[in-house]
């Protein structure tokens, strides 16, 4: 469960969100998790649904920063699109999301239509294809006023080409008038996120709003993102699996892995002391500058699960150096292991020193200087 003092009178409000598709969607995967499946897998029926996000509980305050991190297939990107109710066909949305007490999932879809871009815009992964290749950047960014504030043509443009100038893009008169092919990738994030905020919401999800640019540009991007906040109060969930970024913006951060939420703490907190075995993996993955180089970078071995063949127990037992008896066979839930500090895993002792009832393997690994 979320920390209630880190958001008393939280703007956005996620419990218990589970998100699912029908096992015939993932048809062509199911045989191979089969296959590989260990002995008391939980194998999906062909009609089950596959639970891609399962039971998260998240709050986000005004003009706060929330990083959502995690491997690919965590279920990151799955939950901001359960939010605005863009999921694919054929998803299964369970739980509540309320924004400022009004409850999204309910919502009737010309209603939600209002609240998107509106009072909850996304920038999503990759700008080539968030944009469209047919319409100028200019009638992209004033289409958004024109829809959701009833603004004027000219009075749209005027506030496009301020809007352009605002994410540092010079010359905005005449790149209204390009199309985005005609950008840099640099430049069409900043569209992105222009057309985002050019409604002035009070949510935006980011959705790995700097994984496809280079690390100059990726620096441009997280200034800019800081920087609107700022400015404006927007209160920003931003999904990574870049644990360098998270400590480099956020406020609070959200451990996600398997589809559900493993941890949650203030950012200083977390990178001072992780209290989940994937969330130190994780920050031993980031290259340091502070100390000597390394022979070799770490790395997590193994894959996520398979949603079709979860284990029966913890999702990351099977990776996990710190594993235990208990961490098979059951799974844990989210407890309280300091202030603002939650986290889920069986594990009490601290992280780094493997006690006795850990596995003799597991600390052999640890002890090796590897990431498990």
């Amino acid at each position: 469960m979320p920390d209630p003092s880190a958001a008393p009178e939280p703007l956005l409000q996620i419990r218990a969100l589970t998100v699912s598709y029908p096992a015939g969607a993932h048809a062509g995967a199911l045989p191979a998790a089969r296959a590989t499946a260990r002995p008391g897998a939980r194998p999906a029926r062909a009609e089950a649904h596959l639970e891609v996000v399962r039971g998260v509980d998240l709050d986000l305050a005004a003009g706060e920063i929330l990083g959502i991190a995690g491997e690919s297939g965590s279920g990151k990107t799955q939950l901001l699109l359960a939010i605005l109710g863009l999921c694919g066909a054929g998803a299964r949305l369970r739980g509540s999301v309320r924004y400022r007490g009004e409850e999204l999932l309910a919502l009737p879809a010309a209603q939600l239509n209002r609240t998107r871009g509106a009072r909850i815009a996304m920038v999503f992964q990759d700008p080539a294809t968030a944009l469209n290749p047919y319409l100028t950047i200019g009638r992209q960014l004033t289409e958004v006023l024109r829809v959701h504030r009833g603004v004027g043509a000219r009075a749209a443009e005027r506030r496009a080409g301020a809007m352009l100038e605002a994410v540092h893009i010079a010359d905005a008169a005449r790149h209204l008038r390009q199309y985005p092919h005609e950008l840099s990738g640099g430049m069409r994030q900043r569209v992105t996120l222009a057309m985002a905020l050019i409604a002035e919401p009070q949510v935006l999800l980011a959705d790995e709003p700097t994984t496809s640019l280079d690390v100059t540009v990726q620096s441009q991007i997280l200034a800019l993102l800081r920087e609107l906040r700022e400015r404006t109060r927007v209160a920003i969930v931003l999904v990574t699996h870049d644990m360098g970024v998270i400590a480099e913006l956020a406020d609070r951060v959200a451990v996600m892995y398997a589809g559900t939420l493993i941890e949650q703490a203030p950012v200083e907190a977390l990178f001072a002391g992780p209290r989940h075995p994937y969330s130190e993996a994780l920050q031993r993955c980031v290259p340091r500058l502070d100390g000597p180089p390394p022979q070799r970078l770490a790395s997590i071995p193994g894959q996520p699960p398979d949603p079709a063949a979860l284990p029966p127990g913890c999702a990351f037992a099977p990776r996990c150096a710190y594993r235990l008896e208990v961490c098979e066979r059951s799974a844990p839930t989210l407890v309280q292991a300091a202030p603002r500090h939650w986290k889920a895993c069986h594990y009490d002792e601290p992280l780094g020193r493997p006690g006795p009832a850990a596995s003799t393997a597991a600390a052999a690994t640890l002890a090796a200087g590897e990431v498990p």
